[in-house]
C-alpha cells in the first residue's frame, strides 16, 4: 500500500486531509515559486506548472510507494495573480482593492502514484466576494499577521472568514485541496475513498 505524501508545508492542507481521515506525510519541495518562468504565466497555468513542479520534485527525493499530493494555490484579481502579501503594507493594499469585489482562488493539483506510474493534474477554481471591509477592519486583520504568507491574503478558516460573505464553488479548494478533486482523482487511480484513509 503507497503512503500519501503531501508535498507541502502548508498547514490548512495538512489540517484539509486530516480532518477527513487522512495520515499524510509532509516532505516539503523547496521549489523557487518566484521564477520568471512561473511568473511569466497566467494565474491559472502557474498554479498548475508550479503544483506539477512541486510533486514531481518530491518524487525525485523518495525511494518508497507513494502517492505525492502537490498543490499550489494564487488568487486572481482583475485578470492578475495575487500570492502571498509577504509584508502588512502589500496586504493592506490588496485588501482595499479587493473589497466589495471578487475574484478567483485557482488550486493547482498534481497527484503520482510512484506505484503504477500514473499522473493526473489540474486545476479548481472558486469565486470569492469580500464585504466592503472598513479601513479599521482591514487593518486590524492585518495586524494579526495572518495574510501574510497565504495565498491572496486571505484564508476562509480563519480571522478573514467573517469579510467572505459568498463562495461560488468548492470550499475545500479556497483553503488549499480540492477534497472532492482528491477523491475523483484516487478514485480514477483506482482507489476507493475508505482505501485512500487506511494508506500510512
Amino acid at each position: 500500500m503507497p503512503t500519501i505524501v503531501l508535498a507541502s508545508q502548508s498547514a490548512s492542507r495538512k489540517r484539509l486531509l486530516e480532518s477527513a481521515g487522512l495520515s499524510p506525510r509532509i516532505i516539503v519541495s523547496h521549489v523557487d515559486e518566484e521564477t520568471d518562468f512561473f511568473n511569466e504565466l497566467s494565474p491559472a497555468d502557474m498554479v498548475i506548472a508550479l503544483a506539477i513542479t512541486k510533486a514531481h520534485t518530491v518524487r525525485e527525493t523518495i525511494d518508497f510507494p507513494a502517492i505525492i499530493i502537490g498543490c499550489d494555490s494564487t488568487f486572481e484579481f482583475e485578470g492578475v495573480s495575487l500570492g502571498k502579501p509577504g509584508v502588512p503594507e502589500i496586504a493592506i493594499e490588496r485588501a482595499k482593492r479587493v473589497r466589495g469585489k471578487s475574484g478567483y482562488l485557482h488550486t493547482g493539483h498534481c497527484i503520482i502514484d510512484t506505484t503504477k506510474n500514473k499522473e493526473i493534474s489540474d486545476r479548481v477554481t472558486t469565486k470569492v466576494t469580500f464585504a466592503d471591509m472598513s479601513d479599521d477592519e482591514i487593518h486590524d486583520y492585518v495586524d494579526s499577521g495572518e495574510p501574510l504568507h497565504v495565498a491572496g491574503g486571505f484564508t476562509l478558516d480563519g480571522f478573514s472568514s467573517p469579510f467572505i460573505p459568498v463562495i461560488e464553488g468548492d470550499y475545500t479548494n479556497v483553503v488549499g485541496i480540492s477534497m472532492p478533486f482528491l477523491r475523483s482523482a484516487m478514485s480514477t487511480l483506482g482507489y476507493s475513498w475508505p482505501e485512500v484513509k487506511v494508506m500510512k
